[in-house]
């Protein structure tokens, strides 16, 4: 072979390699928690796993056909904010007061542009107001009226109250009022819904939406709407989407955290997201985080008996509720 058809091949070879190799990747959460088989009629079990499922099949149509990963990632959370099975839109969690309200944020690992969204009451899917503040005005984070406002300026689909209300939600506000007793205590899993995504492109994606704690007062914001908390992006390391106790959550930084940690130290994504969420078990906190790494990595990490969660790719889908113990 010449010299220059040899020196061509090489130079091939190595833009080949650098590029992902394993094809798109998506993957899914629907809360962390106490999430044992006995805690579940077979009933729920079923209705669960149908709903973390549909959404994975939402977001795997955008990727199969060659759409990005923040589109991927918008579509399957929507998703589960429509099924009243998660903390997240319809069947979000009541405040105090007795009203709902819903955060969410969105982030692109290609530019890192990110939207951001807390306290909505009205949009029937937040994720998607994140989405517009993130591509339809100059800022990241809106909250309260301000969003409400702003979402429906932009002529996003509206709901009214009792779309998001449901009884269980209603009988765990009761409980916590008149028992006296913790969120924690009430909440035997966090609802909070989130997807992680990679393209064919080699882009990565994030998305979270939550409607918070049981019984929040004084407009309590989690970390789910914080981009570096509970959702994070950045082609150079990984997408991370978390559900769990946000003020822990907030505290350790865990999404940015995953990814920094990979950036600076080469771990794996699943050594990254272990140690990060050690971290946040060591100081208090509990629940779990989803990653994808460009290079194809799916990742599961929690410190509780269970998360709601499922993976797929062009090799199929696959969902699980429970420890991987329990999973058999």
């Amino acid at each position: 072979m010449r010299l220059p058809v040899l020196i061509g091949a090489l130079l091939m070879t190595t833009a080949a390699a650098a590029q992902p190799t394993t094809g798109w990747k998506l993957v899914i959460h629907g809360g962390a928690g106490v999430i044992e088989r006995s805690r579940l009629t077979p009933e729920k079990d079923r209705e669960i796993r149908a709903a973390l499922d549909a959404a994975l099949q939402a977001g795997s149509a955008v990727l199969a056909g060659g759409g990005a990963a923040l589109d991927a990632v918008e579509a399957a959370v929507k998703v589960l904010e429509d099924d009243p099975n998660f903390n997240a839109g319809k069947g979000s969690v009541f405040t105090y007061d007795g009203r709902n309200e819903m955060d969410a944020s969105i982030m692109d690992g290609k530019t890192r542009a990110a939207g951001a969204v807390a306290g909505t009451t009205a949009t029937r899917n937040p994720i998607t107001a994140a989405r517009a503040v993130m591509e339809q005005s100059d800022h990241v984070f809106l909250a309260g009226k301000g969003a409400d406002e702003f979402s429906r300026a932009k002529g996003l689909e509206q709901a009214p109250p009792e779309y998001f209300a449901t009884q269980f939600r209603r009988d765990q506000l009761e409980q916590f009022k008149t028992s006296k007793v913790s969120a924690l205590e009430i909440e035997y899993k966090y609802g909070t819904v989130g997807a992680v995504a990679l393209d064919a492109g080699g882009h990565v994606a994030a998305a979270t939406s939550t409607g918070g704690m049981t019984g929040k007062r004084w407009g309590r914001v989690g970390d789910s709407p914080i981009i570096g908390a509970g959702t994070f992006a950045d082609d150079k390391g990984c997408a991370v989407s978390a559900t769990g106790w946000g003020e822990y959550f907030i505290r350790v930084g865990v999404a940015h955290e995953i990814c920094a940690r990979m950036r600076l130290t080469q771990m794996s994504g699943q050594e990254a997201a272990d140690s990060v969420m050690s971290d946040v078990k060591q100081l208090g906190g509990d629940g779990g985080v989803i990653a994808v790494t460009p290079k194809g990595e799916m990742v599961y990490s929690f410190n509780t008996p269970g998360m709601y969660r499922g993976k797929a790719s062009a090799e199929g889908r696959s969902v699980a509720l429970y420890t991987e113990s329990d999973e058999r």
